[in-house]
C-alpha cells in the first residue's frame, strides 16, 4: 500500500489493526492522545503478546499545542538480589537470554500508562479506566486470532522457549503449539487487567497483585522480589533535541539509544546527497551510523553511570562536522562491531487539539524472557541481559542499576509548523530505519506512506548471524547496489519485506489542521483517523 492516509479530528498508528481500532474509537469518544495511546498499548499486549506486554518497559514522547515536549522514562531497574555473585552462583558468564535469570530487571510499561494519564487530565477529565482497558480484557477473555508474526516466532524459537512449562501450556492447544490463524484466549491475563481496572495501575506495584507477580517470578528463578516493585517509578524528564536544516529533532534520553538517532540525522544533514535512496543517501546514512553508534556503545546507558553528557555530544556542532566530514564517501568503513538486538512495537497518536505522542513498549527479544507468570498472564521481559558480567565499565550489571535500551520514539518539529511523530521496532535496526524514513520524506519530498513502504537496510549481525553485513531488501536499483559492493560494503540481499527491517509508522500534522499517517506492510497494522 503506497496511500497516504488522511483526516482531520485524529489519527492513530499501530503495528496491529486491532490495537489501532482501540486507539481511534478513544479519540471518537473525546479521549486524548495519550489515553489513546493506553488503550493501544494495552490491546497490543493481548494480540501481540510476543512484542510487547505489561512485563515490559517503555518510553513515551509527548508534543505538546505550546511547544513544549516531555518524556515519560517507563524503565524498570535491575533487582536489588541481581548481583554478579548470583550468576557466579549459576555457574554463568553471561547472563540467558531466557528463563528466570534473564527476568531480572522491573517491568515499568504499567507505570508509563499511569503517568501519561495523570498528564491527560490536564486536558480534560480521563475516561474510566474500564474503558481504556475494554478492547485488551475482550481480546484476552475472548480470544484473538494468532498473527503470521506470532505464529512464526513462537515456533522458531520453541527450543529456547521449552524451559518454561508454563510458557508451552499458555501456548498450547490440544497438546500443540498454536499456529497462525488460531484463536488464542489468555484468561489469567484478562483478570489481571480486569484488577488494574478495578483498583488503578498503581495496584500492579503496591499491593495484591504485586505479591502475586513477585510470587510467580521468585519460582520462576527471577531475582525480583516485592521491593523491587515498591521501590519503582515512572520518571517525568526532558527530550534530547537536535537541530538541523528545516525541523528541530527529539527523542529520548539515556539509558536509551535515542542519542545515536538524532546523531545520525545531524551528522547526514552535514552531506551532499542529491538523489533519494541513490548511493550518496544510502551511503552516507550507512557511515553516519557508524559514527553515531560509536559513541552509543562508549558512553550510553543508565545516566546515573554514564561519563559524557548525551546532550554535549549532539550540542558539539564542531565535533559533529568532523565526525562527518571524516566519512569517506567513496569508501566504507570497516564494521564488525556487536548488534543491540530486541523486539518492540512502536505506537502513535495525534488528537484534535494537536497533542501528538510517540511511544514505544518492548519486552526486548521476542516473548520476552520466555518466563510466563500463570497467575497474571504476563511474559516477563528479558532487557536486563544486556547486562555485562564484567566488573565497571558499560552497562556493567548492578543492582538497581538501568539497563541500555535500544527504544527510542521519534518525533520532528517543523520550522513550518508541522508536527511529525515516527517510531520502528526492531533493536540495532530502529535508528536506522528512523533515519531512512525521516530523510526519505522530510529531505527528498517522498509521501509518508511511500518513504515507510520502500526497500530499507541494516547494519549489523541479526540472531544466529556472525557476520557484520550490510542488508539491503529487494527493490533498490542494482546499479547503486553495485556502488555500494564497490565501495567496501558487505552487501547481504534480503526477500522484500522482511520481518528483520521492523515495523515502522508514522503520523504528520499540519499547521491548518491536515493529519497524515502511515503504517508498516511488514506489519499487521494500520494507521486510522477520523
Amino acid at each position: 500500500m503506497l496511500h497516504t492516509v488522511r483526516s482531520l479530528r485524529g489519527m492513530v498508528t499501530s503495528p496491529h489493526h486491532l490495537a489501532s481500532q482501540a486507539g481511534l474509537d478513544i479519540l471518537k469518544e473525546g479521549g486524548t492522545a495519550l489515553e489513546a495511546t493506553v488503550a493501544m498499548g494495552a490491546t497490543l499486549s493481548s494480540v501481540y503478546p510476543h512484542m510487547t506486554g505489561l512485563g515490559g518497559d517503555a518510553f513515551w514522547l509527548i508534543s505538546w499545542p505550546d511547544g513544549r515536549s516531555t518524556v515519560i522514562d517507563a524503565c524498570g531497574a535491575a533487582a536489588l538480589g541481581a548481583s554478579r555473585a548470583l550468576y557466579d552462583e549459576a555457574g554463568v558468564t553471561d547472563i540467558p537470554w531466557r528463563g528466570g535469570l534473564a527476568a531480572n530487571s522491573m517491568a515499568g510499561a504499567v507505570s508509563g500508562w499511569e503517568k501519561a494519564l495523570s498528564l491527560s487530565t490536564s486536558i480534560r477529565p480521563n475516561l474510566p479506566l474500564e474503558r481504556l482497558l475494554r478492547d485488551a480484557i475482550h481480546y484476552a477473555e475472548c480470544g484473538y486470532v494468532v498473527s503470521d508474526s506470532e505464529a512464526s516466532l513462537l515456533h522458531e524459537k520453541q527450543a529456547e522457549l521449552s524451559e518454561n512449562r508454563s510458557f508451552l501450556d499458555a501456548y498450547s492447544l490440544s497438546g500443540t503449539l498454536v499456529s497462525s490463524g488460531a484463536i488464542r484466549r489468555n484468561p489469567a491475563l484478562a483478570l489481571t487487567l480486569k484488577q488494574l481496572a478495578h483498583d488503578g495501575l498503581d495496584s500492579f506495584y503496591n499491593g495484591a497483585l504485586a505479591q502475586t507477580l513477585a510470587d510467580d517470578l521468585e519460582n520462576a528463578g527471577s531475582p525480583l522480589r516485592q521491593s523491587d516493585f515498591r521501590r519503582h517509578q515512572a520518571l517525568l524528564c526532558k527530550p534530547l533535541h537536535t537541530t538541523i536544516k528545516g525541523a528541530v529533532l527529539y527523542n529520548t534520553a539515556p539509558p536509551t539509544q535515542g542519542v545515536a538517532s538524532l546523531a545520525i540525522l545531524k551528522i547526514f544533514d552535514r552531506i551532499t546527497a542529491d538523489q533519494v535512496d541513490g548511493y550518496d543517501h544510502i551511503h552516507g546514512l550507512v557511515e553516519a551510523t557508524k559514527r553515531a553508534f560509536i559513541f552509543r556503545n562508549r558512553h550510553v546507558g543508565d545516566p546515573a553511570w554514564m561519563t559524557r553528557s548525551a546532550q554535549d555530544f549532539l550540542d558539539d556542532d564542531a565535533g559533529i562536522a568532523q565526525l562527518a566530514a571524516g566519512i569517506d564517501m567513496r569508501h566504507a568503513m570497516p564494521w564488525d562491531v556487536r548488534s543491540q538486538m530486541g523486539d518492540t512495537t512502536w505506537m502513535g497518536v495525534i488528537d484534535s487539539s494537536g497533542v501528538a505522542v510517540s511511544m514505544i513498549q518492548s519486552l526486548y527479544f521476542e516473548f520476552g524472557s520466555g518466563v510466563f507468570l500463570p497467575q497474571t498472564g504476563l511474559v516477563w521481559q528479558n532487557r536486563g541481559s544486556s547486562f555485562r558480567l564484567e566488573k565497571g565499565g558499560w552497562n556493567s550489571l548492578e543492582p538497581g542499576r538501568k539497563p541500555f535500551h535500544t527504544l527510542n520514539p521519534a518525533m520532528a518539529r517543523f520550522d513550518d509548523g508541522r508536527i511529525m511523530v515516527y517510531g520502528t521496532m526492531g533493536g540495532e535496526g530502529q535508528p536506522q530505519t528512523q533515519a531512512a524514513l525521516f530523510t526519505r520524506y522530510a529531505r527528498y519530498g517522498v509521501p509518508l506512506q511511500q518513504a515507510i513502504t520502500a526497500p530499507r537496510w541494516l547494519l549489523g549481525r541479526t540472531w544466529g548471524e556472525e557476520s557484520s553485513s550490510l542488508r539491503m531488501e529487494a527493490g533498490f536499483d542494482p546499479t547503486v547496489l553495485d556502488q555500494l559492493q564497490q565501495a567496501g560494503h558487505d552487501i547481504k540481499l534480503v526477500p522484500a519485506f522482511s520481518s528483520i527491517m521492523g515495523h515502522a509508522g508514522a503520523l504528520v500534522r499540519h499547521t491548518d489542521g491536515l493529519i497524515e499517517g502511515a503504517s508498516d506492510p511488514r506489519s499487521d497494522g494500520v494507521a486510522a483517523g477520523f
